[in-house]
C-alpha cells in the first residue's frame, strides 16, 4: 500500500450513510447519522487500506458541463435533505481532522476528480483503490485501478467488473449507455436492461457495432434502439467519466500533496464532544470506563450508531456437508460448542407449511457449515436424506443443555415441529436483542449486519430473484446456497456478540430479554401451533349478509348522488362530491386531486349524507373482503385450524402484532364487527375462556405517577371513571351522572394518550374552552398525575427514551426534533409509552406464566390467541372450574404494583360469548 492511492467517493457515501442512520440525532436534537457513518467508514477504510496517499473527494456547489450538455441532467434529484445538509460542513471538518485531503472543484463531479486523480496516479507508477458505490465509477477499472465498496464488502478488478455486469470496464460506458442511468436522469435505448445490453455487446463488441447493426435487430427492442440512435452518442458523453480534469490550484503536486496524515486528536475530540459520540470520546481520551456502558453510551448507540463492530475474522470458512463423516464431526463440533448459532432454509415463509431444504450451524466467527438435504435442481449432487440428517441431530436440538443463538428461531422451532422435532435449549436470539436494545429500529438481519457489522450480507433476493421469477430455495446451486446459508450463521453468531453485551451490561434490560422476550418467543410458538378453530358456516351466512347489506346501501348512495358510480373508485367518488355536489375540499393528494380517504369521509360525514352512508360501505366491504370471506381460506386443512403468525418485533411499545390472518383487528366497535368473533368457537366438549386486565393502563398511571387520589381509587375497588367524574364535577360518587361517567372516561384515556383540548372538545362534542376546564380541573384533583407528565417529558428530552416499570427502554428519536408537529407527538407518546409498555410487559408475563401451569400441571387446556390485553384458552369443560379460578390469579401474580392488578374472566361457546 505504500505506492498506492487511496480514493473516497465522499459523495456517495455522505448520501448512503444518512440513509443508513436517518434517526441518529445528539441530545441537542441535531442530525448526526450521516457524520458518524463517514467518520465510521473512513476510520475503517485507514484500517483495512493503509494506503500512503488518499483523498477524499465531494461534489462542489453549482453546474457543471453536463448540465450546460442536457438540461435535464439529475433534474429529478430530490433537493439534499435538510436534516443531511446540516451535517456537510461537520463532515469536511471531520474528513480533514482524520488526516485525508479533501477535494471539491467548482464545476466538476466528484466522479471527474476520482477518474483524473486515478489516472495521474498511474503515470506516477502508483496503483489506485476509489471506495465508492457508484456503478459508473466501474469503467475506471483496470490493471492498476480497482473499486472497494466498505458496505458490500465488494472489490471490483477486471474479473469482478465481467462477474457483476457480464462485460469489462472498457465495455462499461457502453452498456450504460443503452440501459440508461436513472440516478443521473439520462435514458438509455427504451426497454432496453442489462441482460438486453449484455446479449448486444457480446453479439456486436461495442456500442458502434451494435448502432452499426441496429437495422438488423428485430421486434420491438430493435424499434426502440433506431428511435434512440440520435441520442445514444450525447447519452455517452454524459456517463463517460472524464479523466483529463483541471485540478490547478487544487494541489500542488501529485503525490506528494496527498500524502497521508495523522490525525488532530484535539480536532476529533471536539467533534465527538460537540456531537454525542461517547464510545468514540472515551476511546480518544484513553477513558476506557467500566464493562457497563454508560447511560450517555446507551443513548449514543441505540439512537441509532453503529455498536463497535468485532474485527472480522481472518479467514472465511464455510462448507457444504455431503457425506455422513462430515455430519458427525460437525455434530461433534456442536455438542462440545459453548454456543452453536443455528439456522433453517426452507421452501415457505409460511412456517407450519414449510419443509426443511438445510440447515445451517456456526460456532466461532468466519467457521460454519451448510447441511442441504432437499436441493432438487437438474444435477444437483447427492445429498445426506432429509431423515437421517435430522435423526442425526435431534438429541442436539432437543437438549436443553446445548445453548443455541439464532435470528428469529421461532420459526426455525415451527420447521424442525413440522418435522416431529421440539426445538430446546434456546439461549438467545438476534432478532429479540435488537428490539429489547433499539426498539425502534429495524431487526432484520441484512439491517443488524449493516448497522453493527459494517457489513452487507447476500439477500434472498440475490440467491432465489424476486417476482414471478423467484425461485424456491431448494432450487438454488449448492454453492450459492451454502455461501448465503453458512454466512446466515456466521453473522447471525457474530451480531451476538457484538449486541449481547449492550444488552446485559443494563440489568433491566437482562430483565426484559431474559425474562419476557426470549420466554415469550417460546410460548407464541405454541399459540401459534394451537392455532383456534373456526365455524366456516357462521362467516358464510354473515358474508352473505354483508353483502346484502352492501347492495342496499350501494342503491341509496346512487339516490343520493343523483346517478350510479362505482362506490370504490376514488375518482369517479372525486368527481361526484367535489364537482357535481360540490361538497368542500378537506386536504388533497400528493398529486394535487381532492382526497377521498377515510379521514376525509368522516370530515365530511359530518354535514352531508353520503359521505356517512359511504363511510358504512367500506366498513362492511372491509369486513367482509378481510374476514367473512378470507378466513375461511385460511384454514390448514391438515388441522382444521387457522394459525396466524404473531410478530413479535414490530411495535415499539412492546405489543404484539398479528399477520396472516390479523386476529388483532378485528372490529368491535360495530356489531357486524363483534359478529366475526361469533365464529371463533371451541370444538365439543371445550369451551372459549377470555381473561383480560382491567382498565390495565390507568392502573399502570396510578402506580407510575403515584397520585393519591387514584391510587386510592384502585385500592377501595371504585369505579375510577365514577371516581374521576366526582373529582372534576365537584360530587359525590352515588350522585355522579351517566353523561359525566362518559365525560370522565373520555377524559381518563384521553389524557394519557396525549388528547389535547381541540381533541377533546371534539371528542366529547363541546366547545373548547370547557374541555380545557375538564383538563385544568382534573390535574388540579390529580396533581400526581401532572407532575408525572411533565417530569416523564423532561426525561425523555434528556435520554431519549423513556422506560416501563421493568425496564423495558422506547425510544423517541424525535423527542428533540426542530420539527415541531414530529416532536409534539414524540412528546404524547412520552406519555403514553410507559403505559402501553408495562401492559405489554404485563400479558407476556401472564402468557409465559399461564402456559407453564399448563405444562407442569398437564392440563388439555390451550391457548389459542393473545389479542391486546387479553389471553383466550380453548378449555376442556371438566377443566373449566380450575381454570376459572387459577387463570386471574395467575395473570394478577406476574407483578406487584401500587395497586392491584385484576383480570376477569369470561367464557362462552364462541368468543363472542366469551368476551
Amino acid at each position: 500500500m505504500q505506492n498506492t492511492l487511496l480514493l473516497v467517493d465522499g459523495s456517495s457515501y455522505l448520501y448512503r450513510a444518512f440513509h443508513a442512520l436517518p434517526d441518529l440525532r445528539n441530545k441537542e436534537g441535531a442530525p448526526t447519522g450521516a457524520l458518524y457513518g463517514m467518520i465510521n467508514m473512513l476510520r475503517r477504510l485507514r484500517s483495512d487500506f493503509p494506503a500512503a496517499y488518499i483523498a477524499c473527494v465531494f461534489d462542489a456547489k453549482g453546474k457543471t458541463f453536463r448540465d450546460d450538455l442536457y438540461a435535464e441532467y439529475k433534474a429529478q434529484r430530490a433537493s439534499m435533505p435538510e436534516d443531511l445538509a446540516r451535517q456537510v460542513e461537520p463532515i469536511h471538518e471531520a474528513v480533514r481532522a482524520m488526516g485525508w485531503p479533501l477535494i471539491m472543484v467548482d464545476g466538476v463531479e466528484a466522479d471527474d476528480v476520482i477518474g483524473t486523480l486515478a489516472v495521474e496516479a498511474v503515470k506516477h507508477g502508483m496503483k489506485s483503490v476509489i471506495s465508492t458505490g457508484d456503478k459508473d465509477l466501474a469503467q475506471l477499472v483496470n490493471d492498476d485501478v480497482m473499486l472497494i465498496n466498505t458496505m458490500s464488502n465488494e472489490r471490483l478488478d477486471h474479473a469482478g467488473v465481467v462477474a457483476k455486469f457480464g462485460v469489462p470496464p472498457e465495455r462499461i460506458v457502453d452498456y450504460l449507455t443503452l440501459i440508461g442511468d436513472t440516478v443521473d436522469n439520462v435514458p438509455g435505448v427504451s426497454k432496453v436492461g442489462p441482460k438486453t445490453a449484455v446479449k448486444w455487446l457480446t453479439q456486436y463488441g461495442t456500442l458502434d457495432g451494435i448502432v452499426e447493426n441496429a437495422a438488423n435487430i428485430g421486434g420491438a427492442v430493435g424499434e426502440n434502439l433506431r428511435a434512440a440512435l440520435d441520442w445514444l452518442p450525447q447519452a455517452k458523453v454524459l456517463i463517460t467519466v472524464k479523466t483529463d480534469c483541471d485540478l490547478t490550484g487544487h494541489m500542488v503536486s501529485i503525490p506528494e500533496s496527498l500524502q497521508a496524515a495523522e490525525q488532530d486528536p484535539a480536532r476529533m475530540i471536539d467533534l465527538y464532544s460537540r456531537f454525542g459520540f461517547k464510545t468514540w470520546l472515551r476511546e480518544a481520551t484513553g477513558d476506557d470506563g467500566s464493562a457497563r456502558p454508560t447511560p450517555s453510551a446507551a443513548v449514543e448507540i441505540a439512537q441509532g450508531g453503529l455498536f463497535d463492530a468485532p474485527a472480522a475474522p481472518a479467514e472465511q470458512r464455510y462448507e457444504t456437508i455431503l457425506t455422513e463423516a462430515d455430519l458427525m464431526r460437525w455434530l461433534a463440533v456442536i455438542d462440545q460448542a459453548a454456543l452453536t448459532s443455528l439456522d433453517t432454509e426452507t421452501t415457505s415463509l409460511v412456517p407450519m407449511q414449510a419443509q426443511l431444504v438445510g440447515i445451517s450451524l456456526c460456532c466461532e466467527p468466519g467457521v460454519a457449515a451448510y447441511i442441504p438435504v432437499a436441493h432438487r435442481y437438474q444435477d444437483a449432487p447427492a445429498q445426506l436424506s432429509r431423515e437421517l440428517v435430522l435423526a442425526t441431530l435431534q438429541a442436539w436440538l432437543e437438549d436443553p443443555a446445548k445453548p443455541k443463538v439464532g435470528q428469529n428461531l421461532k420459526y426455525d422451532s415451527h420447521i424442525f415441529a413440522n418435522h416431529g422435532i421440539t426445538l430446546r435449549g434456546i439461549a438467545h436470539d438476534t432478532m429479540l436483542e435488537s428490539y429489547v436494545f433499539e426498539s425502534h429500529r429495524s431487526h432484520d438481519m441484512d439491517s443488524l449486519a449493516l448497522r453493527h457489522l459494517g457489513r452487507t450480507t447476500i439477500t434472498f433476493q440475490e440467491v432465489c430473484g424476486k417476482g414471478a421469477s423467484q425461485i424456491c430455495f431448494d432450487q438454488v446451486e449448492l454453492g450459492r446456497a451454502t455461501e448465503y446459508a453458512a454466512e446466515d450463521a456466521d453473522i447471525t453468531l457474530q451480531l451476538h456478540q457484538a449486541m449481547w453485551p449492550q444488552v446485559a451490561g443494563e440489568e433491566s434490560l437482562t430483565f426484559v430479554y431474559e425474562q419476557i422476550e426470549v420466554p415469550t418467543a417460546v410460548v407464541l410458538q405454541k399459540i401459534e401451533r394451537n392455532g383456534v378453530l373456526i365455524d366456516t358456516g357462521i362467516l358464510q351466512v354473515q358474508s352473505h349478509e354483508l353483502g346484502k347489506r352492501m347492495l342496499e346501501i350501494e342503491t341509496s348512495a346512487y339516490e343520493l348522488a343523483g346517478q350510479p358510480f362505482n362506490l370504490n373508485s376514488p375518482k369517479q367518488i372525486g368527481e361526484i362530491f367535489f364537482e357535481k355536489l360540490q361538497l368542500p375540499v378537506v386536504k388533497k393528494t400528493p398529486s394535487g386531486a381532492p382526497s377521498t380517504d377515510e379521514e376525509v369521509l368522516a370530515k365530511l360525514a359530518e354535514d352531508y349524507p353520503l359521505p356517512k352512508v359511504l363511510l358504512e360501505y367500506r366498513s362492511l366491504s372491509k369486513l367482509k373482503s378481510t374476514y367473512t370471506d378470507k378466513l375461511p381460506k385460511m384454514i390448514d386443512p391438515t388441522t382444521g385450524r387457522v394459525h396466524t403468525n404473531y410478530a413479535q418485533t414490530v411495535a415499539v411499545t412492546g405489543r404484539l402484532a398479528s399477520n396472516e390472518p390479523n386476529l388483532q383487528n378485528i372490529p368491535i366497535r360495530t356489531a357486524e364487527g363483534r359478529r366475526i368473533r361469533e365464529a371463533f368457537v371451541a370444538p365439543p366438549g371445550s369451551v372459549i375462556v377470555s381473561a383480560d386486565y382491567s382498565q390495565i393502563e390507568l392502573r399502570i398511571m396510578a402506580h407510575l405517577s403515584g397520585d393519591a387520589s387514584m391510587l386510592r381509587a384502585f385500592a377501595d375497588g371504585i369505579d375510577i371513571h365514577r371516581a374521576t367524574a366526582a373529582e372534576i364535577f365537584s360530587t359525590t360518587s352515588a350522585e355522579v351522572t351517566t353523561e359525566q361517567r362518559r365525560y370522565a372516561k373520555v377524559i381518563n384515556f384521553g389524557l394519557i394518550y396525549g388528547m389535547s383540548a381541540f381533541g377533546l372538545a371534539g371528542n366529547l362534542g363541546i366547545e373548547r374552552a370547557a374541555a380545557q376546564s375538564y383538563i385544568d380541573k382534573y390535574f388540579a384533583r390529580f396533581a400526581g398525575v401532572k407532575q408525572f407528565m411533565d417530569e416523564t417529558r423532561l426525561k425523555a428530552k434528556a435520554h431519549g427514551y423513556v422506560e416501563t416499570v421493568f425496564g423495558r427502554r422506547l425510544w423517541l428519536p424525535e423527542i428533540n426534533s426542530p420539527n415541531g408537529p414530529r416532536r409534539q407527538g414524540a412528546e404524547r407518546a412520552a406519555i403514553n409509552a410507559p403505559m402501553q409498555g408495562t401492559a405489554a410487559d404485563l400479558i407476556k408475563l401472564s402468557m409465559v406464566a399461564v402456559q407453564n401451569w399448563l405444562e407442569t400441571d398437564q392440563l388439555k387446556s390451550l391457548m389459542v390467541m393473545q389479542v391486546h390485553d387479553e389471553l383466550v384458552l380453548e378449555v376442556p369443560q371438566d377443566e373449566l372450574e380450575l381454570v376459572r379460578v387459577k387463570l386471574p390469579a395467575l395473570m394478577a401474580g406476574v407483578a406487584t404494583l401500587k395497586v392491584p392488578l385484576t383480570a376477569e374472566v369470561g367464557i362462552g361457546k364462541n368468543w363472542d360469548e366469551a368476551h
